[in-house]
């Protein structure tokens, strides 16, 4: 698969883009619509965090879309977030309609804050909205010496295991773990098969699906990216392990903040863009130092790794730990840029025209 991505990105020649020239051009976005400095920070911190990271899906080719429902008033430029904190380890904070970035990274920081007292916290969130990659919150955490986990629920777009129309939304869950390596542990998946931006992403490459990810109309599994009307649970036969987990990110995101379900929620591609989704997420911090400690807790993780890594292996075949792969990419594109797909590049360089921002970031050529 990778090398059919590469034949397609070599097929329209594009060149790759530097991080840096890239967050920049995102971060401009949100100031020519007057949107607050902390939104624009924390919205393109995350989905930096996905280019980066080669979590394309939930990357920068969402940009375009949260800057059309900031101007469509789905999304509050300047929102009011406040937090309660209704016990010692737990609260909940209300993200006054914001792109769910900012509430999350804000959630986050407070459950760490309270697991520094208590070893355990948690933060629901309430009156938020799509928050890109959920290990952007979690990998923030640990890089403060927290385990952390992240759910959000989302609109439906997977089938139930055996169902025939869209119930759970892909419902995130990601854990990140600090290591006392450079690098920490990082898990972060989509309950469906995969998520949703995927199939479109597929779409703008035209290249097919792999098998049982996704269905069409009336629930039979698709390849083809242009008839998916819906998602497969993870699990392929044994997907009622998929629907499973997704329920369990709906309960902690949706049942335990008092926001909608999936089947409630407003689709976020519309039609209707100015009225806000009202989603929920949660955001839970552990403190290594309220069990064996954060010294021998990071010595055991090294040791897990160690085993882990050099366990034995199918011939032609390796082994990762979760985020390995991500952190090799993300070297890479430190290093190297990234090549955005066409229908990214296409919205940046409308972007860029619109507002006439086209001389200096020059999205609309490949000789930049």
């Amino acid at each position: 698969m990778a090398s059919t991505f590469k034949m397609k990105l070599q097929k329209v020649k594009m060149t790759p883009k530097p991080l840096n020239k890239i967050e920049d051009f995102c971060l401009k976005l949100f100031d020519l619509i007057g949107a607050d400095e902390n939104v624009a920070s924390a919205c393109v911190a995350s989905v930096m965090h996905g280019t980066r990271f080669g979590v394309d899906s939930h990357g920068v080719r969402l940009i375009p879309h949260y800057i059309k429902v900031l101007e469509t008033g789905r999304l509050n430029k300047n929102p009011s977030i406040k937090f309660e904190n209704l016990k010692l380890g737990s609260g909940l904070l209300d993200g006054d309609h914001s792109q769910g970035a900012l509430p999350t990274y804000k959630a986050m920081d407070h459950a760490i804050e309270m697991a520094k007292i208590t070893g355990i916290a948690a933060v629901g969130i309430m009156n938020s909205s799509h928050f890109g990659p959920a290990g952007a919150y979690t990998l923030h955490a640990a890089k403060k010496n927290m385990i952390a986990l992240a759910f959000c629920n989302s609109d439906s777009f997977v089938r139930l295991h055996g169902g025939a129309e869209r119930f759970h939304g892909t419902n995130p869950i990601s854990m990140a773990v600090p290591t006392g390596e450079l690098d920490p542990w990082l898990f972060d998946m989509a309950t469906s098969s995969v998520p949703f931006n995927r199939v479109e992403l597929f779409r703008s490459l035209d290249l097919n699906l792999p098998q049982d990810v996704a269905s069409d109309k009336i629930g039979n599994s698709t390849q083809d990216p242009h008839v998916a009307e819906m998602l497969d649970p993870l699990g392929a036969r044994f997907g009622f392990k998929g629907a499973g987990l997704g329920g369990i990110s709906e309960i902690f995101s949706a049942v335990l903040t008092g926001m909608k379900l999936s089947p409630e929620l407003l689709p976020m591609s519309g039609p209707d863009m100015t009225t806000p989704r009202e989603l929920g997420a949660f955001v839970i911090a552990i403190d290594p130092e309220g069990f064996i400690g954060s010294f021998l807790f990071k010595e055991g993780m090294q040791k897990y790794l160690s085993l882990l890594r050099n366990s034995a292996v199918k011939e032609k075949f390796f082994v990762m730990a979760p985020g390995d792969r991500e952190w090799q990419t993300a070297r890479k594109r430190d290093k190297n840029g990234v090549v955005l797909d066409p229908v990214t590049i296409e919205q940046f360089k409308l972007l860029a025209d619109r507002f006439g921002i086209t001389s200096k970031f020059n999205f609309g050529s490949d000789h930049d």
